[in-house]
């Protein structure tokens, strides 16, 4: 496990970049962690540092937004996801293996993400913009 301290908002977007150098293009990013810890941020700087062009925001309603970039980018929010009846009608599997899959609230979906998914644990940091990452499954 890799752990990052990243200061203020740059040191999260430093985050974003180094994960973004790591990737193949199929890998599954699985985000943990609270309401404000910066999941959309870092999905920001991911796809910024891969070439995308167009606003990144929170798929919170959309459930799934598509981005364009060096890799396809699938950004899902599972947050109102609650059964496995919900994460059918997401598509989320026929997503696998298509692109580079970045997913909000993970815990909604722990038991339906593939073993080799990147799992990237967000907590507060010594400020108030501060966080830390624990990083599974990507070496950067």
């Amino acid at each position: 496990m890799t752990v990052i301290n990243a200061e203020g908002l740059k040191g999260t977007e430093e985050v974003g970049r180094r994960i973004a150098g790591a990737l193949e293009g199929t890998e599954v990013i699985a985000f943990f962690g609270g309401l404000g810890m910066g999941k959309t941020t870092l999905t920001r700087s991911i796809a910024e540092a891969l070439g995308c062009e167009d606003d990144v925001s929170s798929p919170t309603f959309a459930i799934v937004n598509e981005y364009k970039a060096r890799f396809n980018i699938y950004h899902f929010d599972m947050y109102r996801i609650t059964s496995w009846d919900d994460l059918y009608s997401t598509g989320f599997f026929d997503y696998l293996d298509t692109g580079v899959l970045i997913i909000e609230w993970s815990e909604n979906i722990e038991n339906a993400l593939p073993d080799s998914a990147v799992r990237i644990t967000i907590k507060p940091g010594k400020t108030e913009d501060d966080r830390i990452f624990e990083i599974e499954g990507l070496d950067i």
